[in-house]
């Protein structure tokens, strides 16, 4: 039993290590461990699960957040032609 445990865990750090360092991991795997330890002693197990959506939920953010700001750099654009176009008129004819 005690081997099969410590062959989990390890198995779970080799493939969770990599992404420790990831946005939004850390703040994950803390809310995890807790919710895992008050679920039933299950906190290293909550905290690999609260590190993978935490890491899910802050690449969704950084997206959305990329989303947004280039429909903003669009609208500046769209913006700035249409002035340049209504200038057009005025300097074609002096």
């Amino acid at each position: 039993m005690n081997t099969k445990i410590t062959a989990a865990f390890l198995a779970l750090s080799l493939t969770t290590g990599a992404t420790m360092a990831a946005p939004g991991c850390l703040k994950g795997a803390a809310v995890g461990g807790v919710g895992g330890h008050l679920a039933g002693h299950h906190g290293v197990i909550g905290a690999a699960v609260g590190c993978a959506v935490g890491h899910h939920m802050a690449k969704k953010q950084a997206r959305q957040q990329a989303a947004q700001q280039a429909a903003q750099q669009q609208q500046l654009q769209q913006q700035q032609a249409a002035n340049r176009a209504a200038q057009a008129p005025a300097r074609g004819s002096r």
